[in-house]
């Protein structure tokens, strides 16, 4: 009765407003049918019950008028189907419900005694065995335990297994700070704009984007991943989405064990990163997990639980060239030549063991035939030592990574009736990241030899590491805690599935913290050797390559609340044609709020406003409405073709990062009252505590535009999918995705382009009283259009396959290279931010892109199961510290000039499951990863043509090349744009072993025990 009453308020509150749910995406399948006789007549008042298996859970729907029967909201899983009606024989049949997708079944019954059976097509079994959706015009694919469990993942991450899908792409993870956590790229984009949701609870990081906490792809019973047109339930994305749903208990004890060993043994080199013949990186990595699910009280309380341990051993083998360089290094010390150090150690090799603890456990509480009740909790930790440390760098330089994820949602599903769904979710998240340095001397030293192209992330050679790499600069702390609150209902008949909802999301800390002591970087000319028989010289170029970042508060926060609502419905209008439509509303509160205080109280604001330079302040928006509309057409009987079409707009604000300056301009030590600084003429000069020096004394500040816009995407799509058999069934979609007002920043020059009218444009005091400023704004503009042809086949119980190939491209504005959805796209010119030139290629524009999946099963009960992945090159921009693009025999490059190289990757595993009696399963196995060991530096090119190994004539202008280096020469002219392009290393040094997009030869052992 309390469950039914709190129910009942919640449905009462939501009846005033529309609707909502902000990231709320459906983790429930839905059932949809008719029910007819043998002539094809409709039957009526037919009682449909359906039984998940292996529990009391089951759900009664009637058929209408038009014999049309469903069922939303169903826990994803197999079900027993058992239809009645007055004057007909029983039918019954077990069907697979998949997560966010429509099952559609026909039921026909006989007036005899012997039962019937219900039409169903292909069983889901597998993302190769999908059957056609005839209700809906999202673009999807489904992953289920099955495909989790038997197709090989590189870094044992379901992210791995979502290329599968169509227009997905694989991407580098985007957070150092999230260093295990990989991301899926739909939409052209980075995949910090993609939607996530793990059992109707938020799983987005509202920081940075992307996924928050990882799970245990044992934990996931299976999971889809949405590229385009999601349904009005979805927000907080402007490409796609993805929905998980853990796996939970049932009335038979069930579970297992598996067992993963990689070492160096069983893997090539890298051969940038660790070429010949330089000492082979040592490496290990086990993975145990365990697995354990089954009744607490059978039919009334079932629990599942999941544990996976990863015990990793990296390290760093020096080469004999960085050995010699550190010998001299720990010389000049031991000359007395570093003040403050007197000896540095100089060791083999160093160790960068990573361990990870990822749990997870769920209750599931059949209270009554009405109402059911789930908790699940989840947590993953994991601690890296020596991060950062690379072949050419000392270990003071590393640092040590501690996150902490953990995350709770209580579920309750309510039938009021066969007709009224309620579905209540609550969650909790948790974030908490440190990263503590390996030294903290207050300063670092950095040689040529240790930023070279076979690294990214390697900068400083000894001394505490500045957190500032050529790739980010990024913060040491990092905490956010979410709550969230949602409800929604539903009303299915058979012609109509309406649903509507309301979604609160609580975030009062969303905060972290960069580094704020104050630190020296001395940036020396030459290496090490070459200062032991130059000492003067080194003490020369200690003083006068000294950098120092002064002692700060480089905190920051927020607190925001995001609310959310939304209508939709299925409308069957006939047998063959379904329309869905909604409506969606979402906004944040609080946005641009940081440490409790407005951006009025940014010292940036207040000096602008002292100078009349014009500036407003940033609002939250609230006019973030999105309509979706799609349409879905099964010509003729057989229900084996179907036709889509939809449109929809969606908006997301969830990538707070780039404007984390802005927040710290507001912070406890950087706030400034309102009127603070002013400005005088007879100086001239700005006086008061607010104000920022002007451009000639260093003075910079941060700002979010007073003119901002929610970034939203519209997608437009269409396709048509066909099952000419129950063995084989072909797809193509189109999808076209315009992107407006995303980020972007804008960077000032006081007393270049940016100036005060209280002065003239050529007073040069211009420069000293105008500060720098750098300006977020959300004005940019992106296109994605792609074509995705699909096709899967089951050729007999001995082979299946799914393979897709998309065309493709996605383009923005940029400077450089930039994302459809992103926090560092910049301008070259602020004064022409759409100027010729800075149209093109987003960083994951892949023109071609195949995909291939099956399994074949041989004789002797052998298995084979692959992945194999081919695209083609991806583009990167030669830049230089001359200006921005390269300019090349006097023409500045193009973004669209260089593309890296194609993409080939087969993975495989092999298998040989053995049967123990009647329940335990044992299958040991071996997987390999890039079989053919091909070099695939990706896009991963030195793009600063001052980094280049051979360097060039000129930066301004490079017209030829040096033959010789480290002398130089011999320079020879630059004819081909091939003499620029060199491989560097990929960001799997930065973000860890294993978590490239192009990884070496490597093979896998393992063991896996089921009952």
């Amino acid at each position: 009765m309390k469950t039914k009453l709190i129910h009942t308020a919640f449905a009462f509150m939501l009846a005033i407003p529309l609707a909502a749910t902000l990231h709320a995406q459906n983790p429930r399948g839905s059932l949809r049918g008719t029910v007819q006789d043998v002539t094809g007549a409709r039957i009526s008042s037919a009682k449909i019950l359906a039984q998940l298996s292996g529990s009391s859970v089951q759900r009664e729907a009637t058929s209408e008028d038009r014999g049309e029967f469903r069922l939303d909201d169903l826990s994803a899983g197999n079900y027993r189907i058992t239809v009645n009606a007055a004057g007909f024989a029983p039918a019954q049949a077990d069907v697979v419900v998949a997560v966010s997708t429509v099952r559609d079944i026909t039921v026909t019954l006989k007036p005899s005694a012997a039962p019937e059976t219900v039409q169903v097509r292909a069983e889901a079994s597998s993302i190769t065995t999908q059957p056609i959706d005839l209700a809906s015009a999202v673009h999807q694919g489904v992953v289920s335990s099955q495909d989790l469990e038997t197709l090989p993942l590189a870094a044992r991450s379901f992210a791995n297994i979502a290329y599968l899908v169509p227009g997905t792409e694989p991407v580098e993870p985007s957070d150092p700070t999230k260093a295990r956590i990989t991301a899926v790229s739909t939409g052209g984009s980075s995949g910090l704009n993609n939607e996530l949701s793990v059992d109707g609870g938020d799983n987005s990081d509202d920081w940075i984007g992307g996924f928050l906490q990882n799970f245990s792809p044992d934990a996931i019973q299976e999971f889809a991943v949405r590229t385009a047109q999601e349904d009005a339930d979805t927000g907080g994305t402007t490409a796609g989405s993805v929905v998980i749903n853990t796996r939970r208990g049932t009335n038979e004890w069930h579970g297992g064990g598996a067992f993963y060993e990689r070492a160096a043994g069983l893997n090539a080199r890298f051969p940038i990163e660790n070429p010949a013949p330089n000492p082979k990186q040592p490496f290990s990595r086990q993975n145990y997990v365990a697995t354990l699910g089954g009744p607490v009280k059978k039919d009334k309380v079932w629990l599942f639980s999941s544990l996976e341990y990863v015990r990793e051993n990296a390290s760093i083998a020096y080469s004999p060239a960085s050995t010699a360089q550190f010998d001299a290094l720990a010389q000049l010390a031991a000359n007395d030549l570093i003040p403050g150090v007197n000896s540095i150690a100089v060791p083999a090799n160093v160790s960068i063991p990573f361990r990870d603890y990822i749990a997870s456990l769920r209750f599931d509480w059949a209270q009554s035939s009405k109402s059911q009740w789930f908790l699940r909790t989840a947590e993953d930790n994991y601690v890296t030592h020596n991060a950062l440390v690379q072949q050419a760098t000392l270990p003071s330089t590393g640092l040590t990574t501690h996150n902490n994820y953990w995350n709770t949602v209580v579920s309750n599903t309510y039938a009021f009736n066969s007709r009224w769904l309620g579905t209540f979710v609550f969650s909790a998240s948790e974030l908490h990241l440190t990263q503590a340095r390996n030294s903290t001397l207050g300063f670092a030293l950095a040689f040529p030899f240790s930023a070279t192209s076979l690294t990214v992330s390697g900068f400083e050679t000894f001394g505490d590491n500045q957190f500032a790499t050529p790739i980010t600069l990024f913060p040491d702390l990092r905490n956010q805690e979410k709550y969230q609150l949602r409800y929604d209902v539903s009303h299915a008949t058979g012609d109509h599935a309406f649903k509507f909802g309301v979604n609160f999301i609580h975030e009062p800390v969303l905060s972290g913290a960069f580094p704020g002591n104050q630190e020296t970087l001395h940036t020396f000319p030459n290496d090490p050797t070459f200062y032991l028989t130059n000492p003067s010289q080194f003490m020369a170029d200690y003083t006068d390559g000294a950098t120092t970042t002064p002692a700060g508060d480089g905190s920051f926060s927020q607190s925001v609340h995001r609310l959310s609502l939304y209508a939709e419905d299925s409308w069957r209008v006939t047998p063959h044609f379904t329309v869905n439509y909604g409506l969606r509303w979402q906004t944040t509160y609080g946005l641009f709020t940081g440490s409790g205080r407005s951006q009025a109280q940014n010292a940036a604001f207040v000096t602008l406003q002292a100078l009349q330079i014009p500036v407003s302040l940033p609002h939250d928006d609230r006019r973030q409405f999105g309509p979706r509309l799609g349409i879905a057409y099964s010509p003729g009987d057989s229900g084996n073709t179907v036709i889509r079409a939809g449109f929809g707009l969606f908006y997301n604000d969830l990538a707070q990062n780039g404007w984390a300056t802005a927040f710290q301009g507001v912070n406890s030590t950087n706030a400034v009252a309102a009127g603070s600084c002013s400005f005088d003429a007879s100086i001239p000069a700005t006086t008061g505590p607010g104000c920022i020096p002007g451009d000639a004394s260093g003075g910079v500040g941060n700002l979010i535009d007073g003119r901002y816009k929610t970034p939203y995407a519209i997608h437009v799509t269409g396709g048509v999918q066909h099952a000419f058999n129950q063995h084989w069934t072909l797809s193509a979609d189109y999808t076209h995705e315009q992107g407006n007002h995303s980020y972007r920043g804008y960077t000032f020059t006081g007393g270049t382009n940016l100036f005060t009218p209280l002065l003239s444009p050529d007073d040069p005091n211009q420069a000293a009283v105008v500060p720098d400023l750098n300006l977020f704004k959300s004005d940019n503009r992106s296109s994605y259009n792609a074509l995705m042809v699909r096709v899967q086949g089951n050729v007999s119980s001995r082979f299946n396959l799914t393979a897709h190939y998309t065309f493709s491209k996605a383009q923005t504005w940029g400077c450089l290279l930039g994302e459809l959805f992103d926090y560092v796209n910049g301008v070259c010119d602020p004064l022409n931010p759409f100027g010729p030139g800075d149209y093109g290629p987003s960083g994951e524009d892949v023109t071609h892109r195949f995909v291939l999946a099956g399994t074949l099963h041989l004789p002797a009960g052998i298995e084979l199961t692959t992945i194999t992945q081919g695209e083609s090159a991806r583009p990167f921009t030669l830049t230089t510290p001359a200006g921005t693009r390269a300019v090349i025999n006097g023409v500045e490059s193009e973004l669209d000039q260089f593309r890296g190289t194609p993409f080939i990757q087969a993975d495989l595993r092999v298998s040989r499951p053995f049967k123990v009696g009647d329940r335990w399963s044992i299958m040991p196995f071996a997987e390999f990863f890039n079989l053919f060991n091909r070099n695939n530096p990706g896009a991963n090119y030195v793009t600063d043509i001052s980094a280049l190994p051979n360097p060039v004539n000129d930066l301004a202008n490079a017209t030829a090349i040096c033959q010789n280096p480290p002398a130089c020469t011999t320079f020879v002219p630059i004819t081909s744009f091939k003499q620029l392009l060199v491989p560097s290393g990929g960001l799997g040094d930065f973000f860890g072993p294993g978590t490239t997009v192009g990884i070496p030869f490597a093979a896998q052992l393992g063991v896996r025990v089921i009952f």
